[in-house]
């Protein structure tokens, strides 16, 4: 800790989250201060911006009753760093890294910078080798592979929730290696919450979780996906696990950086969000990958539900150019009753080649998923003719296309809160394929 003369009382405002401070010397950008409240409160707080002697905290904590005259602000020299340590699974912390589970806090073996180190490009590794998520569309169609990152786009109203509790019960390594599951679940409600507790208690410890309530400070929506994946990096590169990191819902971060830039007064781009919103998705994002001659990886499935439906709204769009691919939830699909409701028509994984076929799934993956898809486009393509001429209007290699599109929504998409293995995937699918006598073309 710095020496008491690096203590100030000259707080100018005080605008929600954020505190201003006039007359500061040697303040370091993501520099930890220490404010004391007049009622005797301690509050932590990072340095977010710096105008000559003038200083920016965001504070970690409710400011309510701090004011102008009996606040201090207390410089650490020190940015804020990650407590690292095998006892961190099977725990849940809250967005400041404060234990939820009421288990005292564990003894860190070290410590970490909360923004990490980048990924030197040389020294990534190509993704390969793919995970199981036990969802036909995702494993069959959408392969998830090692080191990627994924997103899930839904929509209000659509499942996504249970969807996101299956996929944390359900994924893991088809030869069973060590895999850990790292949970970030940003402006939860207090029902959510316990929604995903118990999803949590069935996982056996192979977990780390990082919770923010809708009602705690906003602030930290933007530390908690930092805090988890440092912890990730830390199990996958140092301890040799490969770490699945399932972050929901992003928009909430995403509105969390736009009020936090309000208040800063920063300049604003689309739709009123930061012109900064790409480099700071990009900073999460890219936290992805493997590195060559190592051990581990780090996966993402970030989860967003895009506002008023809109894929080209700043949130998707932005996360489409940094990630590799997308999976988009149906709300027709939805209203059939089926679930999980992914369309895999919009859906894409750019790097599903290098995770499947023999060694890694099967040698006939890669033409099944061909077949899959080359089918259920044309039978959903002939379906607006049909709302026009009739399905007795049609030919009858028509109509055997249809009944294949709603066989392969309702058998091979549907699935329930059943898990299917990849090999039960890829054999229903040749098992559809041969009912229909769909030949490879």
């Amino acid at each position: 800790m710095r020496l008491a003369e690096h203590s100030y009382r000259t707080v100018t405002s005080v605008r929600g989250p954020l505190v201003f401070l006039d007359r500061v010397f040697a303040a370091r950008l993501g520099e930890q201060v220490c404010i004391e409240a007049p009622d005797g409160r301690q509050l932590g707080g990072e340095v977010l911006k710096i105008d000559q002697q003038r200083v920016l905290v965001q504070v970690f904590g409710d400011t309510h009753g701090l004011d102008t005259d009996l606040t201090r602000v207390s410089f650490s020299d020190a940015v804020m760093r990650v407590p690292l340590s095998a006892a961190c699974l099977g725990r849940v912390f809250d967005g400041s890294f404060v234990p939820r589970d009421d288990l005292p806090m564990y003894i860190p073996e070290s410590w970490q910078p909360m923004l990490g180190v980048p990924i030197n490009p040389v020294a990534r590794a190509h993704p390969v080798e793919f995970i199981e998520t036990g969802f036909s569309t995702l494993d069959g169609l959408n392969t998830l592979v090692k080191g990627q990152k994924l997103p899930i786009f839904s929509c209000a109203g659509l499942p996504a929730r249970d969807l996101t509790e299956q996929l944390l019960r359900q994924a893991r390594l088809p030869d069973g290696g060590p895999f850990v599951l790292v949970f970030v679940a940003l402006g939860l409600t207090h029902f959510e919450y316990q929604f995903y507790r118990q999803a949590l208690e069935q996982m056996q410890g192979d977990f780390v979780a990082f919770v923010n309530l809708a009602d705690e400070p906003v602030v930290e929506r933007l530390l908690a996906p930092r805090l988890g994946l440092t912890l990730a990096e830390d199990l996958a590169f140092n301890r040799g696990m490969d770490v699945l990191v399932v972050i929901t819902d992003m928009t909430n971060y995403c509105d969390a950086l736009r009020e936090i830039a309000t208040a800063r007064e920063d300049l604003p781009g689309r739709r009123g969000y930061p012109g900064h919103m790409y480099s700071d998705l990009a900073s999460l994002y890219e936290r992805a990958g493997r590195i060559h001659d190592r051990p581990g990886s780090v996966t993402m499935l970030p989860i967003l539900t895009m506002p008023e439906d809109d894929i080209t709204h700043p949130i998707p769009d932005l996360t489409g150019y940094i990630t590799e691919g997308q999976i988009v939830l149906s709300r027709e699909l939805q209203q059939k009753g089926i679930f999980p409701p992914i369309d895999v028509l919009p859906s894409l994984s750019r790097l599903m080649q290098h995770g499947i076929g023999e060694g890694y799934t099967r040698k006939d993956h890669r033409e099944l998923a061909n077949r899959l898809y080359r089918s259920y486009a044309k039978g959903r393509d002939l379906r607006r003719l049909e709302a026009v001429v009739g399905r007795e209007g049609m030919l009858a290699e028509d109509q055997r296309m249809l009944d294949f599109s709603d066989r392969f929504e309702l058998e091979f998409v549907h699935q329930g809160e059943s898990r299917r293995a990849i090999g039960e995937t890829l054999d229903l699918a040749a098992k559809l394929l041969g009912e229909f006598k769909l030949e490879n073309s």
